[in-house]
């Protein structure tokens, strides 16, 4: 059970990506406002160490951020800044910092424990980490119940989708791997994009990864960008945010599926039963 005094019901998602400019940051998001809009409590922490712009994003100016909490004494839930009343909420981290860039794992440990004295209040917790395969990453990533990967219909982006896979299932034994296409001309290319990255997985990792779903090209996308709003706050209707709620009722259906299992762990840890290590 977790060590926290709060019983831990949070689904834990981290949301990566093998390359930068995929909208790995505006997804995690819009999916956190879309879960907050579902009834859920959801807290949405930004673990791109080092090069953090989730506050941007939201036009916020945190006053706090990931970087205080290695501080002896620090109480996390005093770092958090609410996105939404009701339990929308933002754990900032920092910009510039190359410490918090490649922590090493006695830090790392620390950092996990501390937080995990938080998670557990919440319905979801969702990761923003950063593009790539370093270390802090891959051990951000291997901590969650779930990696969703996020992708384009690119080759390039594709290729770094199967190597930030690979990296996963070779150094850390993780085999659950859910796909977003994003920035898919539609449906169908979303879906064909998934499948030439499900075949690479299948053939040359014997891997079966799933597919989350494909959020399409919009134009309401940037201007949310630009207006620091969560797109799914400023045009719901729009193709993107019917997008993204659809993987949001994918990722309340995991939890659901899930809820006893999550209740045995922390919300970041390697639970009993799984393949990472």
């Amino acid at each position: 059970m977790p060590e926290s005094s709060i019983p831990n019901k949070a689904a834990s998602f981290a949301v990566v990506s093998g390359k930068g400019g995929v909208g790995k940051t505006n997804l995690a998001l819009n999916l956190g406002y879309a879960l907050h809009r579902g009834g859920h409590r959801v807290l949405l922490m930004d673990c791109d160490l080092g090069l953090a712009n989730l506050d941007v994003l939201l036009g916020l100016t945190p006053d706090r951020n990931l970087q205080d909490l290695l501080a002896p004494g620090t109480d996390p839930a005093e770092v958090v800044v609410p996105i939404e009343p009701g339990g929308f909420d933002f754990l900032p981290s920092a910009s510039g910092v190359p410490e918090l860039i490649d922590l090493d794992e006695d830090v790392q440990a620390m950092l996990f424990e501390r937080l995990n004295t938080l998670i557990g209040g919440y319905d979801f917790l969702l990761l923003d980490l950063g593009a790539g395969i370093s270390r802090t990453v891959l051990r951000f990533a291997a901590m969650t119940r779930e990696r969703l990967v996020v992708i384009t219909p690119e080759p390039t982006s594709l290729t770094d989708g199967y190597a930030m896979i690979k990296v996963m299932l070779t150094s850390h034994g993780v085999r659950d791997f859910q796909v977003v296409v994003n920035m898919a001309a539609s449906a169908e290319e979303g879906r064909r994009s998934f499948e030439r990255l499900h075949a690479a997985c299948a053939r040359f990792l014997e891997l079966d990864i799933k597919y989350a779903g494909c959020v399409r090209s919009d134009p309401a996308v940037p201007r949310a960008v630009v207006r620091q709003t969560p797109l799914l706050k400023l045009a719901p209707g729009s193709d993107a945010g019917r997008d993204i709620l659809q993987i949001a009722v994918r990722m309340k259906r995991m939890r659901d599926a899930q809820l006893a299992e999550i209740g045995a762990c922390n919300g970041l840890e390697i639970c009993p039963g799984t393949d990472a290590q």
